[in-house]
């Protein structure tokens, strides 16, 4: 098979999936939709990062696109349900970086407590400011997360070993870790808490959620961190608010637009205001964390083409498929209604094919069958699964 990786994704997909015997192509920067579609003429398996959009319009051009790899934590940069109706699987990380996501997070509220970049700006440019105003330690303050996931969850650990009280408000119902206290809206967390982060997710529905109103409901003189999703939050309104002096200092790590590659130019309205920390959405950016992206998503696709698993897919049924022992594995990927395992049984059955093992998942409107058999599958047999109403993919797999 034939893979393209974006993004500069980290060395180890790239080995990983060569030594699985595929042909690898990388690229350093993101790709546009039209780059996109050109770019994957011939390609079963894309490997991409925050950037580059996988759209609808790039499916259908590309519906031979076997599988996507997101090589971070967040999926809304792809069409997730039009990937599904053409067959094509998609695989993320969703817990590799967050060990790193949370110690920038923390890094930065210590460093906005004790004005580190504004004392090092100075310090730089030949100032010796030194003096404790407006300096404060975290230890005894109240933290505000805002999303209660893998990411907020633990960093309400590691703040709380820190000294700080911790508060959260999620959508969901979420078990609080430790002493962190469930708050019922997000207004009592906003009024409660001097720090707030957000760490939500990539749904449509949180766009623009966090906005002037929101910053009013703030504590004076809180800092606002947000390492999450760049379109959450109205920059201009934070910028009010950092200039009026309501808020204290910011840490911004994703933004609306972000350019595609190292490099690029950069501009944004907070650009320029004191005790505001700007980073190039680099919240999992380490080594730890992009090594083990890479070789967890590597793996995903690797152990898709070989055996067809799907575990951890997030947006086809998962089945845990091993690697098969011999003869013949079909992978069966259907609307999922009644009757289609009888009638993919029946055609089978009639096609003269015994069944060794089989298993059937199934997520939302689409299931996902795994049939091995002993024998050879009969290439009219194939043809007529294929024609199935509910069919959406066939493939499979022979093993020696």
């Amino acid at each position: 098979m034939k893979v393209l990786l974006l993004e500069n994704i980290h060395d180890a997909a790239r080995e990983a999936l060569t030594d699985a015997g595929f042909d690898v192509e990388t690229r350093s920067g993101a790709l546009d939709e039209t780059e996109l579609i050109s770019a994957l003429e011939g390609v079963d398996l894309l490997g991409i990062r925050s950037k580059t959009k996988v759209t609808q319009a790039v499916i259908q051009a590309r519906p031979e696109l076997k599988a996507v790899g997101a090589f971070c934590i967040g999926t809304n940069q792809i069409d997730l349900d039009a990937a599904a109706q053409a067959g094509t699987v998609v695989f993320n990380a969703p817990f590799s970086n967050t060990r790193s996501v949370v110690e920038l997070a923390l890094g930065e509220i210590i460093s906005l407590a004790r004005h580190l970049t504004d004392k090092s700006t100075a310090l730089h440019a030949g100032v010796w400011d030194k003096s404790a105003k407006g300096a404060h330690e975290v230890r005894g303050r109240t933290l505000g997360i805002i999303g209660y996931g893998n990411i907020g969850a633990q960093l309400s650990v590691v703040a709380e070993a820190f000294g700080m009280h911790v508060s959260f408000y999620d959508l969901e119902d979420k078990l609080p870790l430790g002493n962190a206290k469930k708050c019922e809206t997000l207004d009592e967390l906003l009024e409660t808490c001097e720090t707030i982060t957000l760490h939500v997710d990539g749904r449509a529905g949180n766009a623009g959620n966090f906005g002037a109103a929101q910053f009013a409901r703030m504590r004076p003189r809180s800092l606002f961190l947000n390492l999450s999703r760049g379109f959450v939050v109205d920059l201009e309104a934070l910028r009010d608010n950092l200039l009026s002096g309501h808020i204290a200092g910011a840490a911004i790590d994703v933004f609306p637009s972000e350019p595609k590659k190292a490099g690029d130019a950069f501009e944004n309205c907070l650009q320029g205001i004191p005790n505001v920390i700007l980073t190039p959405h680099i919240g999992g950016s380490t080594e730890e964390a992009q090594l083990d992206i890479g070789r967890y998503v590597s793996g995903k696709l690797r152990d898709w083409a070989t055996t067809g698993a799907t575990t951890m897919s997030v947006n086809v049924p998962a089945v845990a498929a091993p690697v098969a022992l011999g003869g013949t594995r079909i992978l069966h990927l259907h609307q999922n209604v009644p009757g289609v395992l009888a009638r993919v049984n029946t055609i089978l059955s009639e096609g003269d094919v015994n069944i060794d093992s089989q298993q059937l998942s199934t997520k939302g409107e689409y299931g996902y069958a795994v049939t091995d058999l002993a024998s050879s599958l009969p290439a009219d047999t194939e043809q007529r699964l294929r024609e199935l109403p509910e069919t959406i993919e066939v493939r499979v797999i022979v093993t020696a």
